[in-house]
């Protein structure tokens, strides 16, 4: 077992733990977010470089720390090291320069995404994000593609986090979509005369920490915090069957796969149970499901502005939600 330290915590976890890895088994502030890496997909991570760490020292055989930040997600621990992620001033200010550039090219359509309310990028800009933006050039825009029946692609949003085409290829063994062209021309796209029609096609849009992939059957019907989600399963011989429905009332208004705390899918789920049962008589509820990840949905985790008021107006202070 190695001995790592994170944040002034330590830890003993096994040889080949990443930084990431250990830091999700200490869990609360201690982890560092992640845009790319996804703990099911083999070869993710490395891509977004919003996990960026500072290791103050190597190991405990080499207390030199390392020359540059690492990115956590692909950086296994040595025993003796010690990690610096919320606590390193340096650390937080590249992390803003991360999601700076994450969103140079992101367009500020919110109020119409439907991943609004649950996107890591949204949720990392509020803790990272600065009011003003370096840049001055025209963000790029991407022609139309339409990618599949059941999946609308805004590739304007996307970050190139390359989630989908990981999930979409080791999920069928078959790659039907990839990365085109390089740098400022980058896109995800289907290629010369296909089309995405698998059976767990679905899961991108599930593993998307944007809104580039969005479920056409759910487009613009409702805000995610109107919903009450429901953990339901039915019989289902393609895939575990085990879901979150998103209800309104006794309305089903779409089907995801259940995430756990870190916003990873627990098990993938088939396109028929995503997409065609709808009816809550097609499933067996088995009660409310609770939402355990910093996000808009989830209550307590934001900060509001307390308003001051008209008798005393200079009492404005920021306090957490009760």
């Amino acid at each position: 077992m190695f001995r790592v330290t994170i944040d002034n915590i330590e830890i003993k976890v096994e040889e080949g733990t990443t930084i990431l890895q250990a830091a999700r088994m200490i869990g609360g502030k201690v982890v560092p977010p992640a845009m790319c890496y996804y703990t099911k997909l083999r070869g993710s991570g490395g891509k977004c470089r919003s996990c960026l760490v500072k290791v103050t020292r190597s190991s405990g055989k080499d207390p030199r720390p390392m020359p540059k930040l690492v990115a956590s997600c692909c950086t296994p621990v040595q025993d003796g090291m010690v990690v610096e992620n919320n606590i390193s001033a340096e650390v937080r200010e590249a992390r803003k320069g991360v999601v700076e550039f994450l969103l140079v090219n992101h367009p500020l359509d919110c109020p119409v995404c439907d991943q609004a309310g649950e996107c890591d990028l949204q949720d990392l800009s509020f803790g990272y994000g600065l009011e003003e933006t370096n840049t001055r050039e025209p963000r790029r825009e991407y022609a139309d593609v339409d990618i599949c029946p059941l999946i609308k692609l805004h590739m304007n949003r996307c970050i190139h986090c390359y989630r989908c085409v990981l999930a979409a290829e080791q999920l069928t063994g078959r790659r039907a979509h990839g990365m085109l062209y390089r740098a400022d021309t980058m896109e995800i796209s289907t290629f010369i005369q296909t089309t995405i029609d698998n059976d767990f096609s679905g899961n991108m849009i599930d593993v998307c920490p944007v809104g580039a992939l969005t479920d056409r059957t759910f487009r613009f019907k409702s805000r995610v915090w109107f919903l009450n989600p429901v953990n339901a399963h039915r019989e289902c011989s393609k895939c575990c069957g085990k879901v979150t429905a998103w209800m309104f009332g006794n309305e089903i208004y779409r089907i995801t796969g259940r995430k756990d705390r870190f916003g990873e899918v627990e098990e993938f789920i088939c396109n028929e149970c995503r997409f065609e049962k709808k009816d809550i008589q097609d499933w067996v509820t088995e009660g409310p499901r609770k939402i355990r990840r910093q996000s808009v949905i989830s209550a307590n985790q934001y900060e509001h502005l307390k308003k001051g008021s008209i008798i005393h107006p200079i009492e404005g202070t920021t306090e957490p939600q009760e």
